[in-house]
């Protein structure tokens, strides 16, 4: 039997936000690093995941949901969809058959991406085969799909099969990055959107959204980690809010952010968060800069 040569590129990931595109990420790589909340936006980076097997490594590109920019934050996230389009070999549609919005701004941005179109039917496990294959031919008459993949990624039905059909697609070359690598991004950037992901869980409203995370020290240890992290608001009154009060928010804030992250490291962790003020961050783009977008 002759050995299959190694092979290796970019997989983007595009779709509406909602579609599943964190969670499937999460389901390809046996592993939490896209942060998954029901409410949409929750992905503001280009999250790299890096899925490594013996004679294959592709690296996904999770861009941000397809959104019209109205704000600096936003506009920021848009860039992330733009490096998509130059750096992938090909492109990852997650596409929601039980979402009744139309996905136009969807597909004008595809028609205008030269690359490989992957359509992946989310959800499969939510709905009836024949109704979501309905929806797709309704998608394949107004843009030219590469192929057609059904999957769960709640429950990993089609994923493995996905993987197979993305790698006959790719050119032989060598990994890009360490095969025990899961992300480019260093663990202090999990920290914050893990502890991201808990304000979207437990805050409501805009709170969640007027919100960024800075990690300020991070300490390791052998047995134990220091993390000390802002929380930074839009205003004032916001301040208040994930306070609480006598502190009671902000303490289950910590509490559940501290076993979200140990659950992430596998070890102990020391936590300590203080909440400012940075009015109107996100409309500043030294701001919007400064805080890594």
């Amino acid at each position: 039997m002759t050995d299959q040569p190694h092979k290796s590129g970019y997989a983007a990931i595009i779709g509406k936000p909602n579609a599943g595109k964190s969670t499937l990420m999460n389901r390809i790589l046996g592993h939490k690093i896209s942060i998954t909340t029901h409410k949409a936006q929750t992905t503001r980076h280009q999250v790299v995941g890096i899925y490594s097997d013996d004679d294959t490594q592709i690296v996904f590109l999770d861009t941000p949901g397809v959104i019209t920019p109205k704000y600096e934050l936003q506009r920021a996230m848009m860039k992330t969809v733009e490096r998509a389009r130059s750096d992938a070999d090909l492109i990852l549609l997650i596409y929601d058959p039980t979402d009744t919005h139309p996905t136009d701004e969807v597909i004008e941005l595809l028609k205008s991406i030269n690359k490989p179109v992957f359509l992946v039917v989310n959800k499969i496990d939510a709905l009836d085969r024949s109704k979501a294959e309905q929806k797709v031919a309704q998608l394949e008459k107004r843009l030219k799909i590469h192929s057609v993949h059904y999957v769960s990624a709640l429950t990993g039905e089609g994923v493995n099969e996905l993987i197979e059909a993305i790698r006959g697609l790719l050119l032989p070359g060598p990994p890009f990055y360490p095969k025990e690598d899961l992300s480019e991004h260093p663990v202090r950037f999990f920290v914050s959107e893990l502890i991201r992901e808990q304000l979207f869980l437990l805050f409501h409203e805009e709170i969640p959204y007027s919100c960024t995370v800075d990690v300020i020290s991070y300490d390791a240890d052998v047995d134990i980690d220091r993390i000390n992290a802002e929380i930074i608001v839009n205003r004032k009154s916001q301040k208040g809010m994930l306070i609480g009060k006598g502190g009671e928010a902000i303490k289950r804030l910590g509490i559940q952010s501290r076993e979200s992250i140990e659950q992430f490291l596998g070890k102990q962790v020391h936590l300590e968060l203080h909440v400012k003020v940075r009015e109107k961050w996100r409309e500043k783009e030294n701001w919007v800069r400064n805080l890594g977008y």
